[in-house]
């Protein structure tokens, strides 16, 4: 199925999955699921995302926030520069050309731009990770398993092959579904660029301080030196 493309006043609908016919711009509010009582859940981080069931659908949604010192002045607003310059469109795109090539990331199912004038804000919905459990939520538990670790190298390194750069490559954004798979989620400001050493070892050392910071933040956290090694030594095998 192909990019649909739909708009709606100065609202643009994104979808894959469904037509955007389908689509309803009431689905990236979370009132709109909870007053259906559809809402299943929520996370909170930097933003909130919220999950939702509808028919056989189980959907994750994300409004767009800005980051760092910006974020204070353009808390979730951004400058509009045509819709394929948007990060809306860019990270749904890139989740679409992904799931076409049977990389392990959430179905994408539809977003949305809203402009004002020249400024937009945007959200979008992807599939939930069946029983998804991130990384970090498993090391505050227990130490990885040999062949978990395994698993996490090998998703990394299949990504890495396929061109993808992951902006933000830390154990939160990896996730171990019910099945055991790895999944990597969260790709906003990623790119598809020609596989280069350069910069996939720097998105591996990325990783690396991702574990040291949550190290040192939390009190119960099942990550040792030779774990690191061991991943690291096994990604370096597949790539």
């Amino acid at each position: 199925m192909n990019l649909n493309i739909l708009q709606q006043g100065n609202q643009t609908l994104l979808s894959w999955q469904f037509s955007p016919k389908d689509v309803s711009t009431s689905w990236f509010e979370p009132q709109f699921w909870q007053v259906q009582k559809k809402m299943t859940g929520e996370k909170h981080g930097r933003a909130t995302t919220w999950f939702f069931e509808h028919n056989e659908t189980k959907g994750v949604l994300r409004h767009y926030w800005r980051g760092g010192m910006i974020a204070k002045l353009f808390s979730d607003q951004y400058f509009y520069l045509g819709l394929g310059n948007t990060r809306v469109f860019k990270e749904f795109t890139l989740l679409t050309h992904m799931h076409k090539k049977g990389l392990n990331v959430p179905l994408p199912i539809a977003a949305m731009v809203t402009r004002q004038g020249l400024i937009y804000r945007g959200d979008i919905i992807t599939g939930a990770i069946p029983g998804g459990q991130s990384l970090l939520e498993l090391l505050k538990v227990r130490r990885l398993k040999v062949e978990e670790i395994a698993k996490v190298a090998d998703c990394i390194a299949n990504f890495h092959q396929q061109g993808i750069y992951h902006a933000d490559l830390n154990i939160n954004n990896i996730l171990y579904s019910r099945y055991d798979t790895v999944f990597l989620i969260d790709f906003d400001r990623c790119e598809l660029k020609p596989p280069k050493r350069a910069w996939q070892r720097q998105n591996m050392a990325r990783l690396q301080r991702s574990f040291a910071k949550e190290a040192a933040r939390n009190s119960e956290f099942h990550w040792y030196p030779e774990d690191w090694e061991r991943l690291e030594a096994h990604y370096r095998g597949k790539m």
